[in-house]
């Protein structure tokens, strides 16, 4: 690209490379910003890169004006607002790209790179990503490499060159840069960008619509990762509970309305009792615009999420103050054997045996006729729920993911005709029958089971683990949770085979070609790839004030503050300055920069084929450029005299401003190649 864009004149090569590296940095954001936007930048770009190309003149003021107007008020009847995030960066987007048409002068240049430089930060307010880093670092240098450009003396010196500058600068920065973010105080709300509530929702919903959780299978992304301290428990152990759904209307289920349902504070965790082995571990939860604390069953404590204060429901779901807009971490104990209370029936039960009127009636006809049958008069609630799973095991039912469109009748359908669904089918299908047995019943939603990375040793739970099962109420007992797919499918919990959705044309093609490469190609790149995403993840967009006050003490501070992170801070920039003032002070003494500088010069011309002779001054050597001149030749040999001149300044003070002025002209100047 560098080599294409010098053929170009000057101007135009400058334009167009500064018009690419704006686009790089809008182009992330696209899929956020409207369409019409897209299109205007798209379409003002491509104009001002033509008029480059093509030498004409920019257009006039009242071109501006008018896009300038036009854009006001798109924006605001796109968002009835000029104000907020998705506004604002509309408006910032579109000025930038207007800014371009009267780039004319040194000045608009740099007003057009310091609001790239902004717009780059915008692409933060939207995704923290590790990819839309790496994009923002290659934008951030590609703004370098044209803001040196700028500064490069007249001539045409060459793109790589800036591009090696701005390199070198970079780097000269990223110590400084990690310094800060180690240890800048972290200071909420001010730190971070808050995320509009309803952008992104994905995952679980607080109600369940019957079908609706197989769309959740077809999608692979994380839902969170968890990291245990020592073993972790049994994959089929592994439930991780979200919304308790009582209420059915024939097709959605919904949570209690009643205080058993959704009652808060201490009466939740008394009446549940844990025993056996305890898990401690460690979640990284996704962004999923919602408050729940998504834990395995059963979790007594309160987990522990920093600036954050949760209760468990009397569902025994863990509910946060804030919706987790961004990732969270939190640490959790939880107990896979427990009892969970009432265990004697109380008027508000009744709601778990409720049935629709008029729905599913050719299922409470097969509960009465089961009812009936001589080995199930007067059964208990455990036998009556065995007889049930038992249908479920030789009926000739199958678990999928395209069991087709239900009607109103549910489970009826699933029941007698169609005999398939997927996880959602068979919960509800499972829990209503129950209910017309006379055994209180809901159903429970959340993820089941997970995968071990092998690189980073991360559990990942997928929202394609994403499951729904039941619980049925037995006195004595309480809630006893009872999963009706693993009588359907065992291995959807025993060994966690999970369905594929059926693949296009281009995905087979694609799989096929890797397969026949090494059946576990995929998997290992996917693997590798996600043990990056979550260092990124776990070591930088999660590193916090917590994080910060740790670093403190295992540095030697007893009780670490914000004062003594600051003396910190203040104390690193200091070090800094005195090693680089010490160096700087150490390199002068040791070499005559005047002699060092010439040496670099004289090697310079050396590789293009001069002959220099040793020891050769300035003056000789800018008579050799006159004997073989060159385009630019002329700006070398002015630099040589002066240079020559500068060795018998009168005054010191003179000869180091001056010498600081060649030093930087140096590497800008048009040496021959």
């Amino acid at each position: 690209m560098f080599k294409k864009l010098d053929a170009l004149p000057r101007d135009s090569r400058d334009t167009l490379f500064l018009l690419f590296v704006i686009a790089w940095v809008v182009l992330p954001q696209v899929g956020e910003l409207p369409l019409w936007c897209s299109l205007l930048f798209a379409s003002v770009l491509g104009w001002r890169g033509l008029l480059a190309v093509q030498n004409r003149p920019l257009p006039s003021k009242w071109w501006l004006v008018g896009l300038l107007v036009v854009t006001v008020a798109a924006t605001w009847f796109t968002y009835r607002t000029m104000t907020g995030r998705d506004a604002g960066v509309t408006l910032i987007v579109v000025l930038l790209a207007l800014k371009t048409l009267e780039l004319r002068a040194k000045r608009d240049a740099f007003v057009v790179f310091f609001l790239s430089f902004f717009t780059l930060l915008t692409n933060f307010f939207f995704s923290q990503s590790l990819l839309t880093a790496a994009a923002m670092l290659i934008a951030l240098l590609g703004l370098l490499t044209a803001l040196v450009n700028t500064h490069m003396p007249v001539g045409k010196p060459p793109l790589l060159q800036a591009a090696k500058t701005a390199g070198f600068m970079a780097l000269l920065g990223a110590p400084v840069m990690a310094v800060l973010f180690v240890l800048f105080p972290r200071m909420a709300p001010l730190w971070g960008v808050p995320s509009d509530a309803m952008t992104g929702r994905s995952g679980l919903s607080p109600n369940m619509v019957v079908g609706a959780i197989a769309k959740l299978a077809l999608d692979s992304s994380i839902a969170m990762r968890l990291k245990f301290n020592g073993e972790p428990p049994d994959q089929a152990q592994m439930y991780f509970r979200g919304p308790v759904l009582s209420r059915f209307d024939g097709r959605e289920w919904q949570p209690s309305r009643a205080g058993f349902g959704t009652g808060f504070g201490p009466a939740a965790n008394a009446s549940l009792q844990t025993s056996g082995t305890a898990y401690d571990y460690e979640v990284t939860l996704e962004p999923t615009q919602r408050p729940w604390l998504l834990v395995l069953d059963a979790t007594p404590e309160r987990p522990q999420i920093a600036n954050t204060n949760a209760v468990m429901t009397r569902d025994m779901q863990w509910v946060a103050d804030r919706t987790f807009n961004d990732l969270a971490r939190y640490k959790a104990r939880s107990y896979p054997d427990f009892q969970y209370a009432p265990i004697q029936s109380i008027p508000q039960m009744q709601e778990f045996l409720a049935l629709p009127l008029g729905i599913n009636p050719r299922t409470q006809a097969l509960a009465a006729q089961m009812k009936a049958e001589p080995r199930l008069q007067g059964a208990s609630a455990m036998v009556l729920v065995e007889a049930v799973l038992n249908r479920l095991k030789t009926g000739g039912y199958s678990y999928t993911l395209e069991p087709g469109v239900y009607g109103q009748h549910t489970a009826d359908e699933f029941w007698f005709d169609r005999k398939e669904g997927f996880c959602e089918h068979i919960a509800s299908s499972f829990v209503l029958l129950t209910r017309a047995l006379g055994v209180p019943a809901r159903v429970v939603t959340g993820y089941q089971g997970g995968e071990r990375n092998g690189v980073d040793g991360f559990w990942v739970v997928r929202q394609s683990d994403a499951h729904a099962w039941a619980e049925v109420w037995v006195a004595g007992r309480g809630w006893v949770r009872v999963d009706p797919t693993s009588s359907v499918a065992p291995g959807r919990t025993a060994s966690l085979q999970r369905l594929q959705a059926q693949q296009g044309l281009l995905a087979s093609a694609l799989g096929g070609a890797f397969g026949t490469f090494s059946p576990t190609l995929l998997s290992g790149l996917r693997n590798a790839w996600e043990a990056v995403n979550n260092s990124w993840n776990q070591w930088v967009l999660n590193y916090s004030e917590s994080k910060q006050m740790d670093l403190l003490k295992n540095i030697g501070f007893g009780s670490p503050s914000w004062e003594d992170l600051g003396y910190v801070l203040a104390g690193m920039l200091v070090l800094v300055s005195l090693c680089g003032a010490a160096w700087t002070l150490w390199e002068r003494n040791r070499h005559d920069p005047w002699l060092r500088l010439l040496q670099q010069a004289t090697q310079r011309l050396a590789k293009a084929g001069f002959v220099i002779a040793p020891n050769s001054p300035p003056r000789s050597v800018a008579d050799q450029l006159k004997q073989k001149p060159y385009d630019g030749a002329g700006v070398i040999r002015d630099w040589l005299l002066r240079l020559e001149a500068l060795r018998y300044a009168p005054q010191a003070t003179a000869r180091l401003v001056n010498l600081s002025l060649l030093m930087r002209e140096f590497k800008q100047l048009p040496w021959p190649k």
